[in-house]
């Protein structure tokens, strides 16, 4: 049986930045991938995911999104490839809605630089957008993108190049804790280490039963459109964003990649179960749903469709991550899920993963993460 000091289930966003991290420190290191590396089938796929600063979710993601920065800046210059893309970024909706307010309370408790813009003031800044008259607009400059399908390869990349192994198209079956070690059991072998890391994604229920009925996927579908008026779209015109509207809570992207706009729905349609079960190929109604936001805020953009794409969310009861050693056996870290907007800390999520496998501990404000929250009894 080989033997590892950590083994990383799982090389997707978390996983490959927490076997680069495990790897730079000298540690040997193994990545089972049950899929390809750099697969469709999870969360991270669809070419960009959204980097912001002023987060609405909470307040202490801040510093982690700043450390976050520093790590993906870093990464660049080790594997000379851009991966970051700083275009700005547009939190809206109604004046008192929780978007609005939560990404004031960041920008104002971290002073982030930023705006407070009416929808006609963004209008005329960015012509792409055609938002309501009633909605308010925070605008923060330092927001933008992260190329996620290059950033995990990037990430598995150097992983390799310091000495990290990695297999591909093998499935865990089960994870055995053994006098202070583990010994992880796949469809191929058995492999023995001081710690593993479970950053599965939608499968990570499979592996961690505390998280059951607490990791749920749920599917998700992206969207790309030809827009009628290419320049408004355009990186250098357009920011990304994250809208409540009457019609939903939308996210959207500048053209990059494929020459159209980028759009999704958060909680799609609300379609829960496992991940081998949940319907990939996206419908008439996908893309439907994706239109009405198009149609309500952003109709220059309305043309014909270029791409659809299902993706996972893996969503906890309060959307917030899971990040920690499990209470009855601290050998086995836990990574994800992360409700849907994780990708963006995947490169300080892989560093978190790294101290709480080498060190038990991080120095990062890891608290609003702890998987025992989910045991404290609902308040009254």
């Amino acid at each position: 049986m080989k033997s590892f000091d950590t083994i990383v289930i799982g090389v997707g966003g978390m996983g490959s930045a927490a076997l680069w991290h495990l790897a730079r420190r000298g540690q040997k290191v193994l990545g089972i991938e049950r899929f390809d590396l750099g697969h469709s089938m999870g969360s991270s796929h669809g070419l960009n995911r959204i980097i912001r600063l002023a987060y609405f979710e909470h307040p202490n993601y801040v510093p982690l999104l700043r450390r976050a920065y520093e790590l993906w800046r870093e990464t660049e210059q080790l594997t000379k490839e851009q991966l970051l893309f700083v275009t700005g970024g547009i939190d809206a909706g109604a004046e008192d809605s929780r978007i609005v307010q939560g990404a004031l309370m960041a920008c104002r408790e971290h002073d982030l630089p930023h705006e407070v813009l009416t929808a006609r003031e963004t209008t005329q800044r960015f012509p792409g957008y055609k938002l309501p008259d009633q909605y308010a607009v925070v605008y923060q400059p330092d927001a933008g993108f992260v190329a996620s399908e290059r950033a995990i390869l990037a990430h598995a990349s150097l992983a390799v190049a310091a000495g990290a192994e990695i297999h591909g198209r093998e499935k865990v079956l089960a994870i055995e804790p053994a006098q202070g070690r583990v010994v992880v059991v796949t469809d191929r072998d058995r492999y023995e280490a001081g710690r593993v890391v479970v950053s599965a994604g939608g499968w990570i229920s499979d592996l961690i039963p505390a998280l059951k009925t607490k990791a749920v996927p749920e599917r998700q579908v992206l969207g790309w459109f030809l827009p009628q008026k290419p320049d408004l779209f355009r990186p250098e015109n357009f920011p990304v964003s994250n809208i409540s509207s009457e019609v939903g809570h939308f996210y959207q992207f500048p053209t990059w990649g494929i020459p159209g706009f980028k759009i999704g729905l958060y909680h799609h349609f609300h379609e829960t179960g496992h991940a081998d079960e949940l319907p990939r190929e996206p419908t008439p109604a996908d893309e439907e749903a994706l239109r009405k936001g198009i149609r309500h805020m952003f109709p220059d953009a309305d043309g014909p469709t270029l791409r659809l794409a299902s993706c996972l969310f893996t969503n906890t009861p309060d959307e917030h991550f899971v990040i920690d050693t499990l209470a009855d056996a601290p050998e086995v870290v836990v990574a994800s899920p992360c409700s849907g907007h994780g990708f963006k800390f995947a490169s300080v999520i892989g560093e978190a993963l790294a101290d709480l496998a080498t060190n038990g501990s991080s120095s990062l404000d890891l608290s609003l993460f702890n998987i025992q929250r989910f045991d404290q009894p609902e308040p009254t």
